[in-house]
């Protein structure tokens, strides 16, 4: 299914070609990189658990983001509301508006299941794009603190500052 097109950009059900182009690309880039971890989204969009998008470029896989149709671990889980999960945009293809029409394919498809909709965003600096994004486009922290792994970071607790640290935030939607 095609989520958004304006000849450029094409935002799609993600496929295993994109699964493996985008680790591919990851790698090469210096990210932590699995085929199995978009597989497992792909998967995911296959048992209607989920909605598992690709951005193409100018032909190219450029970005990805999945939809959660009830978040599945965190503060919002058993609560019915949509997560947003594992938005990235490959680097060399930042800066134009890529992300933000994933995020507003993802918003789109959450609205039609309720009023609100959530995202956990990692605390380390190569999530600053992301945290600023999500701030501007209205989320705000749920409140529950930071989370490290599946579970709350207690105060002065010991945490590693990783991609498992994280603060989940909310969007009012409509």
């Amino acid at each position: 299914m095609t989520y958004y097109d304006d000849g450029t950009l094409v935002i799609r059900d993600m496929t295993q070609e994109d699964a493996h182009c985008i680790t591919e690309e990851e790698l090469a880039q210096g990210w932590h990189a699995s085929v199995e971890k978009y597989l497992m989204r792909i998967g995911d969009h296959a048992q209607g658990r989920a909605i598992a998008m690709t951005a193409q470029y100018a032909g190219q896989a450029a970005g990805y983001v999945s939809l959660y149709a009830h978040a599945p671990s965190g503060p919002y889980a058993g609560t019915g509301i949509p997560e947003i999960v594992d938005l990235g945009v490959l680097e060399k293809y930042r800066g134009r508006g890529i992300g933000s029409r994933l995020l507003d394919a993802a918003e789109a498809l959450a609205a039609q299941r309720g009023d609100r909709v959530c995202l956990g965003v990692g605390l380390h600096s190569g999530y600053g794009a992301a945290q600023r994004m999500y701030v501007r486009r209205g989320y705000v922290p749920d409140g529950s603190g930071v989370w490290y792994g599946d579970a709350v970071c207690e105060p002065y607790g010991p945490c590693v500052n990783d991609d498992d640290l994280v603060l989940y935030m909310e969007k009012r939607l409509g």
